[in-house]
């Protein structure tokens, strides 16, 4: 699972559209809530892919952060994670993602992004926090 999320995240930063959709199950129910897109569909991705619709917009590199992949036994995960970019040092982005273990491998059933200021707050770790897989 870890190996499946990193080729996503490495595919932001190269732009390479073809992972990145490729990394999304082919099926109608699957969803992406982008920055300023609500896709529904695979097809959703894939035309949004196709009109033009960036694998990655702003500055390279996407830079990752606090993230945690847990897994739910050996067919799910959620992979949850803070990315920032260079162009905008005043912002914090969230990326959350559920991903599902296919016969031709993990894919992104799900997924949302977020963008908002940065709030100088602490927040400490929650104690019912259980993650099987972190990545610094």
């Amino acid at each position: 699972m870890t190996a499946a999320h990193d080729r996503y995240n490495n595919a932001i930063n190269a732009r390479d559209g073809a992972v990145l959709l490729g990394s999304f199950h082919n099926d109608e129910r699957t969803i992406r809530y982008g920055l300023a897109e609500n896709l529904y569909g695979y097809k959703g991705t894939e035309g949004f892919r196709a009109a033009g619709g960036p694998p990655c917009t702003g500055a390279r590199p996407w830079m990752l952060s606090k993230t945690i992949v847990t897994t739910y036994g050996h067919e799910f995960a959620v992979a949850s994670t803070l990315y920032s970019r260079t162009n905008t040092p005043n912002k914090v982005g969230r990326q959350m993602q559920m991903w599902v273990r296919f016969p031709d491998g993990w894919h992104i059933v799900a997924a949302n992004l977020r963008t908002s200021k940065v709030l100088n707050v602490t927040i400490p770790p929650s104690p019912l926090a259980r993650a099987d897989e972190v990545i610094e």
